[in-house]
């Protein structure tokens, strides 16, 4: 029972603390426009690079293509 005099003002502490992050998400506006960022996975596509003829250009090329895939 005496835990409850502890527990209780923690909840409230955590509902005011979820409160003020909410209104601070509202008034920086991360909630404007929430269908652009689910759209720009969709539309993300990236040109495909072209194949190089050159031997000595293959070994950058490979190079290359590991950083692209991050």
């Amino acid at each position: 029972m005496d835990s409850l005099y502890v527990l209780i003002p923690v909840a409230l502490l955590f509902v005011v603390i979820a409160v003020a992050v909410f209104f601070f998400a509202v008034r920086s506006d991360q909630f404007e426009d929430l269908e652009r960022q689910g759209m720009n996975i969709l539309l993300d596509d990236q040109a495909p690079t072209k194949p190089h003829s050159d031997k000595t250009s293959a070994s950058d090329d490979d190079s290359n293509e590991h950083t692209d895939e991050r």
